[in-house]
């Protein structure tokens, strides 16, 4: 009896270490995926940020063409 007692105990570990070898290839595939949509995250907001609306640059541009208004004004 003890022999099977010691086989099962052995299957068991077998199943419990290949069961956590996948859980930690998921985990490691989980964080490379992770990385890379932080990454793409990264980008976004770049492109976010080169994209911007006219809105938030138009009173600098107001401003920079305000000696051609007042010349234009003048005519």
């Amino acid at each position: 009896m003890a022999t099977v007692a010691w086989f099962t105990v052995a299957i068991a570990g077998l199943i419990i270490a290949a069961t956590a070898l996948g859980l930690i290839r998921v985990i490691l595939h989980l964080v490379a995926v992770k990385r890379t949509l932080g990454n793409l995250l990264g980008g976004v907001q770049v492109i976010a940020e080169k994209t911007s609306t006219v809105p938030v640059v138009l009173p600098s541009v107001n401003e920079s063409l305000r000696p051609v208004r007042e010349f234009c004004d003048t005519l």
